[in-house]
């Protein structure tokens, strides 16, 4: 299975809500809080060609993007293929 990264703050419902979905399909994720350690903050926004906004989610080497992109993912039947990779 293709590790997943997902950087996110406290307060954020699409952080709570993609880490939901991750979590309901059994999936392993590391979290990088990004209130916590804002340092990484950087480092999100360089691995995602500028975003600014949590979550930002990556699976293996690709960014998926943030919470819509994942959900549109699982809509599309394409998210289960994408972990297995």
């Amino acid at each position: 299975m293709n590790p997943v990264e997902i950087y996110t703050s406290p307060f954020c419902g699409f952080c709570h809500a993609a880490k939901r979905l991750l979590t309901q399909k059994g999936v392993t994720f590391s979290e990088i809080d990004v209130a916590r350690a804002p340092e990484k903050r950087q480092e999100m926004m360089a691995r995602s060609n500028g975003r600014h906004t949590v979550p930002q989610i990556f699976i293996g080497t690709s960014h998926i993007g943030g919470c819509d992109e994942l959900y549109a993912m699982e809509r599309a039947g394409k998210l289960d293929a994408m972990l297995a990779a």
